[in-house]
C-alpha cells in the first residue's frame, strides 16, 4: 500500500466494507463501543480482545504512537495484523484522528488545519486515515478542527479550515469514507451551530457528516441533550458518549456527572440511528479493563430503560 494519496490524490483506496449489524440489546439498533485512547496501556490486538469478550460491538481506533502508528515504516504490516484481529473479533470499527503528541510530540493536538506551520502534516494525517480505514473495512473517518494559532484571525481561520477540510473531503469522497466531524469544546468548531457553519461553507457535501459527543451537549450546547440528538439526525454518522457536567469539559465514567441517558437512547432509536455509540474515557487507561466493563454495563441498563420511551416515540409519530 503507497501513502501519496496527499501528493497524487488519483490513488485508489479499498472501499469499505459494510459493519451495518444490529445489537439484540436494549433500544433498537444500538452498537455499543469503546475508545482505544481509553486503552493506552494495552497492546492494540490485546484491547480489541478484552472488548469483545466484555462484548461490546465495535471500537473507535485512534491512530497514535502506539496504537497503529499511521507513520510507522511497516504500517502496511501493522494494518494486516489489526485487520486480521478485528475479523477474530467481529469488532465494527471507526478510525479516529485525536491522538494528542503524533504529530507533534511537544503540542498537544498540533498542528491543526488552521496552523501556519505544519498544517499539510494534519492533512496527510487525515489521508493516511482514509487509507487505513478502507483497508479495516471502516466506513467512517472522525476529525476535529483543533484551535486556530494565537496569531491568526477568526476569518483567516475558517478559510484555512475549510480549505483542509475540502482536500480531505476529496480524498475520502475517492476512497468512498465518510468524514465525520467532531464540535469540541474549545476548538474553533465548538458547537453544532458551527458544524452547520462549516458544512455550508462547504455546500454540505455529502461525505462530511457529523460526530456527536454526548457529554459535549451537556457542557455547553443550549438545548437538553435529545434534542441535540434530534438536531443532529441528518447529518449524524458518529456518535461518542461519557457523562460530563455543565459548562465542564470533562469526560466523567457514567453515574458521575449530570446526564439522563435513557432519554437520549431513545432519541437515537427514535431518529434510526444505526452508527456506532462509543465511549469516549481518554484518561482511564489505568483502570481500562474496569472502566470498560462498568461503562457497558451502565449503557445496557439504560438502553434497556429507553425502550419503553423509544416505543412510545415510534407509536405516536406522524405516518
Amino acid at each position: 500500500m503507497t501513502f501519496d494519496l496527499i501528493a497524487e490524490w488519483t490513488s485508489e483506496v479499498v472501499p469499505a466494507a459494510s459493519t451495518d449489524t444490529q445489537s439484540e440489546i436494549g433500544a433498537p439498533g444500538l452498537r455499543f463501543a469503546y475508545g482505544t485512547n481509553g486503552f493506552g496501556d494495552h497492546r492494540i490486538q490485546d484491547a480489541l480482545r478484552v472488548l469483545a469478550d466484555l462484548g461490546f460491538d465495535g471500537v473507535s481506533l485512534t491512530l497514535d504512537t502506539h496504537h497503529l502508528d499511521p507513520f510507522a515504516q511497516d504500517l502496511p504490516a501493522r494494518i494486516r495484523d489489526v485487520r486480521r484481529a478485528l475479523d477474530r473479533t467481529g469488532l465494527a470499527v471507526v478510525v479516529e484522528t485525536g491522538a494528542r503528541y503524533l504529530l507533534d510530540p511537544w503540542l498537544k493536538h498540533q498542528p491543526t488545519l488552521m496552523s501556519t506551520d505544519g498544517r499539510e502534516r494534519r492533512i496527510e494525517l487525515l489521508g493516511r486515515a482514509v487509507e487505513i480505514a478502507g483497508e479495516l473495512g471502516a466506513g467512517t473517518v472522525h476529525l476535529w478542527s483543533g484551535t486556530a494559532p494565537a496569531e491568526v484571525g477568526e476569518r483567516e481561520a475558517w478559510a484555512r479550515l475549510t480549505d483542509g477540510c475540502a482536500i480531505a473531503l476529496d480524498l475520502a469522497d475517492r476512497a468512498g469514507i465518510d468524514l465525520a466531524f467532531e464540535p469540541e469544546p474549545g476548538m474553533l468548531v465548538a458547537t453544532l451551530a458551527d458544524y452547520r457553519r462549516l458544512a455550508g461553507e462547504l455546500g454540505d457535501h455529502r461525505r462530511l457528516l457529523l460526530t456527536l459527543d454526548i457529554g459535549h451537549c451537556r457542557c455547553l450546547e443550549p438545548h437538553p441533550v435529545a434534542d441535540c440528538v434530534r438536531l443532529a439526525a441528518d447529518r449524524l454518522a458518529h456518535v461518542q458518549i461519557d457523562d460530563m457536567r455543565r459548562g465542564v469539559h470533562e469526560h466523567l465514567p457514567f453515574g458521575e456527572g449530570e446526564i439522563d441517558f435513557p432519554p437520549v437512547f431513545a432519541a437515537l432509536a427514535e431518529i434510526g440511528y444505526r452508527g456506532l455509540v462509543s465511549v469516549e474515557l481518554p484518561r482511564h487507561s489505568h483502570a481500562a479493563t474496569a472502566t470498560a466493563r462498568h461503562s457497558l454495563e451502565f449503557l445496557r441498563a439504560a438502553s434497556e430503560a429507553a425502550v419503553p420511551t423509544a416505543s412510545l416515540l415510534r407509536k405516536e409519530a406522524p405516518r
